[in-house]
C-alpha cells in the first residue's frame, strides 16, 4: 500500500490529519473550560442560596 503512495500524498494526509487533531482539541479546550466556568457559576449560586 505505501509503496504506491507518492510523497505528496502522504504529506498532505499528514497535513490534514494534524490540521484535523489541532482543531479538535482547540474544540475540546473550548469545551471543557465552559464545562468548567459553568460548574463554578452553579457552585457560587449553590453556596450563596445556603447563606440565606
Amino acid at each position: 500500500m505505501m509503496k504506491n503512495m507518492n510523497r505528496s500524498t502522504l504529506l498532505r494526509r499528514f497535513a490534514l490529519g494534524t490540521l484535523a487533531g489541532l482543531l479538535l482539541g482547540l474544540a475540546g479546550c473550548n469545551t471543557v473550560h465552559g464545562f468548567g466556568q459553568d460548574m463554578s457559576h452553579l457552585g457560587n449560586s449553590i453556596s450563596n442560596h445556603a447563606e440565606k
